[in-house]
C-alpha cells in the first residue's frame, strides 16, 4: 500500500528538531499542561498588556487535585502559564479553530514561544493509518492524515494582532479520491461523481488568516477576522481541534451537518465578547473546496452566518449558529442550504488527566431539497501521559447514498454509527508524543440499505499517531 510517507517522515523530523532546538528558546511553555520551560515568567507574578488584558501569569505547580487548566505532566512538577486571547479578555486557552470557543479549563498542547512582544505557537499531528471498511460497500487502504498549524499573536496599544496558517499534506498521503469511510457523503474528487463511502482530503491550504480586537474596555472587545481559507462563524469547533474529536482517525458522517465550512476560501467576520459571551456574524464563500486541493479556490462573499457563544464555567461552552450555504455542492450548483447547529461541550482535568465530551446538533435545509438531521455525541478521556480511551455516536438523515441515476437516488435514509478507540502512548518526549492506536465502528440503517451495505458493517482501523505538544 502507498500512504505517501515522505511527508510523514519529513514531519516527524521536524517534529524532532524542535524537540531539541526549543529547550534553548527564550520562554516555552504548553498552556493548560503546566509546562515553562526556561525564564520567560517569574514564577507568581504577573503581567498586562497595553489594553490591560494579562498576557503572562506564570506559578509553581505539581500534581493538582480537582478541575483546573494546568497539571505537572509527565516532567513532574512544572509551571503554569495563563495568555489572554486573541479576540477579547479571556484567557488563551478558550480559543480553538477560527473564531470559535471551547472551555477554558481545555488544553493548548503544542510548542509556545514567548519572543519579545511576540506569543508563537506551533502545534501539529500525523497518524498513520491502515483502513479496513466492512460490509458490501467496503474497502481497505491505508493513508496518512496530518495537520500542522502556526499561531503567532501580538498585543499592540489597545490592541491584538494575531496570523494563522494551518497546512496539510493530505492531497499527497490520502490523494484525491479520499480514504474508505461507510455512510460518508460530501465534496467531489473528479467534477463529475460525488464522494460517497468515502472522506475527502484536506486542502494542502487549511487557513491563512488574520484577526485584530480592539479593546472597549477591560471586559469588552470588538473583533474582525479575515481568512483565506478560513473558517466563518457557523458551528462548534471542527473535529480535529476540539479535544474530545482530534484523536478519532477518522471525520464524523455528521461534518457536514456541523462544521464541514471549516476550510472557506473567503471568509470576513466581525464580533463582539464581553465576560463569558461571543455574538459574530461572517460573510464567506459557501461552496465546497472543489477537487483541486493544492491551489486557492477563487474567493466569493455570497454567504452568511451568525453565532452566539457563551461560557458559563471554566469547564463548559455552548454555542449556536446560523448560516446560509448559497451553492455549497459544486455538483448541484442550484441547490442553495440553510444550517442550524446547536452544541455543548464540557470539560474537565485532574490529577494529570483529561476528559472532554461534546453533544451536537445539526440541521440542514436544502433549497430545494430536503430538510435533515444530523446528532453527534463523541467523548475521550487522556489518563497518565499513557492511555487514550475515545467513543463517537452519530445518527443522521442523509439523501446522498446513491449516485444519480441509481433507483433509490435521492431517497432519505435515517443511518448511524458508533465508534470506540484505544491509544497507547509508548513515547513522550519534551514537545513529541507517539501512540499506537486501534479503534472500531458499527454501522447501521433501515432494512432498504441492506441489500447495498449488508446487515450491519462493521469497520477496524489500527494507526500510529504522531503529536506535536
Amino acid at each position: 500500500m502507498s500512504i505517501g510517507i515522505e511527508p510523514v517522515a519529513i514531519f516527524l523530523a521536524a517534529a524532532l528538531l524542535a524537540n531539541r532546538a526549543m529547550g534553548s528558546a527564550q520562554a516555552v511553555c504548553c498552556l493548560g499542561t503546566a509546562r515553562v520551560l526556561a525564564d520567560g515568567c517569574v514564577a507568581g507574578s504577573g503581567a498586562r498588556s497595553r489594553t490591560g488584558r494579562q498576557i503572562c501569569s506564570c506559578r509553581s505547580v505539581g500534581n493538582t487535585q480537582g478541575d483546573s487548566t494546568g497539571h505537572g505532566g509527565h516532567h513532574g512538577a512544572g509551571m503554569h502559564m495563563s495568555i489572554g486571547g486573541t479576540l477579547g479578555s479571556y484567557p488563551m486557552t478558550r480559543e480553538s479553530s477560527g473564531t470559535s470557543w471551547q472551555p477554558d479549563s481545555a488544553q493548548h498542547q503544542g510548542i509556545h514561544l514567548m519572543k519579545d512582544d511576540w506569543m508563537l505557537m506551533l502545534h501539529g499531528f500525523a497518524q498513520i493509518v491502515y483502513d479496513d471498511q466492512g460490509g458490501k460497500r467496503g474497502a481497505s487502504k491505508g493513508y496518512s492524515a496530518n495537520m500542522f498549524r502556526f499561531l503567532g499573536t501580538r498585543d499592540l496599544r489597545r490592541g491584538t494582532f494575531a496570523f494563522r496558517a494551518m497546512v496539510s499534506a493530505d492531497p499527497l498521503t490520502i490523494g484525491r479520491n479520499g480514504y474508505p469511510l461507510l455512510l460518508q457523503t460530501g465534496e467531489t474528487a473528479d467534477g463529475r461523481t460525488p464522494l460517497i463511502d468515502r472522506q475527502h482530503p484536506h486542502d494542502l491550504f487549511m487557513e491563512m488568516a488574520v484577526s485584530y480586537s480592539h479593546s472597549v474596555n477591560e471586559s469588552t472587545s470588538v473583533f474582525a477576522y479575515f481568512g483565506l481559507p478560513g473558517e466563518p462563524a457557523l458551528g462548534p469547533p471542527v473535529y480535529m481541534h476540539r479535544f474530545s474529536g482530534e484523536e478519532i482517525p477518522t471525520a464524523p458522517i455528521t461534518h457536514h451537518w456541523l462544521d464541514s465550512t471549516h476550510i472557506s476560501f473567503g471568509v470576513a467576520t466581525v464580533g463582539v465578547t464581553r465576560h463569558a459571551v461571543k455574538l459574530e456574524a461572517s460573510l464567506y464563500n459557501g461552496r465546497e473546496p472543489d477537487q483541486y486541493r493544492y491551489n486557492f479556490d477563487p474567493p466569493r462573499f455570497d454567504s452568511y452566518a451568525l453565532r452566539a457563544s457563551y461560557n458559563p464555567a471554566p469547564n463548559w461552552t455552548f454555542q449556536a449558529s446560523f448560516g446560509r450555504l448559497r451553492s455549497p455542492e459544486q455538483l448541484e450548483p442550484k441547490v442553495n442550504q440553510e444550517r442550524a447547529t446547536v452544541s455543548a461541550t464540557y470539560n474537565r482535568n485532574w490529577n494529570g488527566n483529561q476528559w472532554q465530551t461534546m453533544l451536537a446538533w445539526g440541521r440542514n435545509v436544502n433549497k430545494p431539497g430536503h430538510a435533515l438531521n444530523g446528532v453527534l455525541l463523541e467523548s475521550t478521556v487522556a489518563l497518565n501521559d499513557k492511555h487514550t480511551l475515545f467513543g463517537r455516536l452519530e445518527r443522521v438523515r442523509k439523501d446522498e447514498l446513491f449516485l444519480p441515476g441509481q433507483p433509490l437516488a435521492g431517497t432519505v435514509f435515517e443511518v448511524g454509527e458508533g465508534s470506540l478507540g484505544y491509544i497507547y502512548d509508548f513515547y513522550h518526549g519534551s514537545h513529541l508524543k507517539a501512540g499506537l492506536g486501534a479503534m472500531g465502528s458499527a454501522d447501521v440503517g433501515p432494512r432498504s440499505l441492506k441489500s447495498a451495505y449488508g446487515s450491519t458493517p462493521l469497520s477496524a482501523l489500527l494507526f500510529l499517531r504522531l503529536k506535536v505538544e
